[in-house]
């Protein structure tokens, strides 16, 4: 039998018991309220020793939850650092990659602007030695035309 149907039976027993009048007390036999008590003490150790297994147990487990918790937290933690610092190394890396490609354009206009002034420099003199040549060639001929004239 368990202690929960003696206690149960004792439920039983206490509601079938008479009531004092006007006291809101009740009558009851002290042998079978002491039956009841022994009955229930007899039964009690074995309980309270499952009740207490019960509670290692539990304690046991919530140790190990707790131990567990804190090394998936610790884990946590570290993967969240290592990616932080990833992030902050790709970020760093992307504002230097960043910072090249500014300069790759800043140096390829400077070296387009600079070849163009150097072509427009080097056209303008060839444009002067035409020019000169040029002017020498029209002296030239006009000078060959002043000596075919003359020699005929």
């Amino acid at each position: 039998m368990d202690i929960f149907r003696i206690l149960e039976e004792l439920e039983e027993y206490i509601q079938g018991c008479k009531h004092v009048p006007m006291t809101g007390k009740l009558l009851m036999g002290e042998d079978e309220l002491l039956d009841f008590i022994d009955r229930i003490r007899s039964l009690l150790p074995e309980e309270i020793h499952q009740a207490r297994l019960m509670v290692k147990d539990r304690e046991r487990l919530m140790e190990e939850a707790r131990a567990e918790s804190d090394r998936v937290l610790t884990q946590a933690n570290q993967r969240i650092e290592g990616m932080i610092s990833q992030s902050e190394m790709v970020r760093q890396a992307q504002a230097t990659a960043e910072e090249i490609v500014a300069q790759g354009k800043r140096v390829a206009y400077e070296i387009k602007n600079n070849a163009a002034l150097y072509a427009d420099d080097i056209m303008s003199s060839l444009e002067t030695n035409l020019e000169q040549n040029l002017e020498l060639i029209h002296r030239g001929r006009g000078e060959l035309n002043q000596m075919k004239k003359i020699s005929v």
